[in-house]
């Protein structure tokens, strides 16, 4: 058996600009804060080691408030913008098609990832979908990838896995789950000294199959 476990904002979707969009309501909102740009907000989301709410509201930690607007704000803009990369469809469709399990682990919020994954007609082709509150620590941590590979009863001894994503937390979480990976340059990270980097999803293809 072969196992395919995708990253979902900047790996298979493009969701930068509603993201930026719901994170700077907030800060004009709450804040009276001018905009961020969606480069800084992609940036920021991708670092190994960061303070999320210092980065976009200048406070140490998220407040309730914050939280609670950003979710309602998110829930109708998240589905306002997104796109899959190009290849993305055909290539999923293409694992699919060969007998590839694939699954999602992303460190958004599960009902957005079902809901960005149902509006752009790809949801069906998951067997599994995980994001943050369904673990109690995201990746790096390798609870999200464990609990896939879990519902699938993978051994390492005869099957295979991969994590693809655009983030040092997901081939982190690959690495602490005992699986490969594939790091992507064709999201919100344009570079990694990563072993596997792949820069079209027809690579992923050609490794996988």
């Amino acid at each position: 058996m072969k196992i395919v476990i995708f990253d979902m904002d900047g790996t298979l979707i493009d969701s930068k600009k509603d993201i930026t969009i719901s994170v700077n309501y907030i800060r004009n909102m709450h804040y009276n804060l001018a905009p961020l740009s969606e480069e800084f907000v992609v940036k920021a989301i991708n670092m190994r080691e960061r303070n999320l709410p210092k980065l976009f509201y200048e406070t140490d930690i998220y407040h309730e408030r914050d939280k609670d607007v950003f979710e309602i704000h998110y829930a109708t803009q998240c589905t306002k913008n997104p796109y899959l990369y190009d290849g993305i469809l055909e290539m999923l469709s293409s694992l699919v098609n060969s007998g590839v399990k694939i699954s999602l682990a992303t460190n958004a919020p599960t009902p957005f990832a079902l809901r960005m994954l149902e509006h752009l007609g790809v949801d069906y082709m998951f067997d599994v979908i995980i994001g943050a509150d369904k673990v109690s620590t995201s990746k790096p941590d390798p609870e999200m990838i464990n609990e896939i590979l879990n519902h699938y009863n993978f051994d390492k001894n005869i099957d295979e896995a991969w994590m693809i994503g655009d983030s040092s937390k997901d081939t982190d979480s690959a690495l602490n789950a005992g699986i490969s990976s594939m790091f992507v340059t064709w999201g919100f990270s344009k570079e990694s000294k990563h072993e596997v980097v792949v820069s079209e999803p027809k690579e992923i293809l050609d490794i996988v199959l």
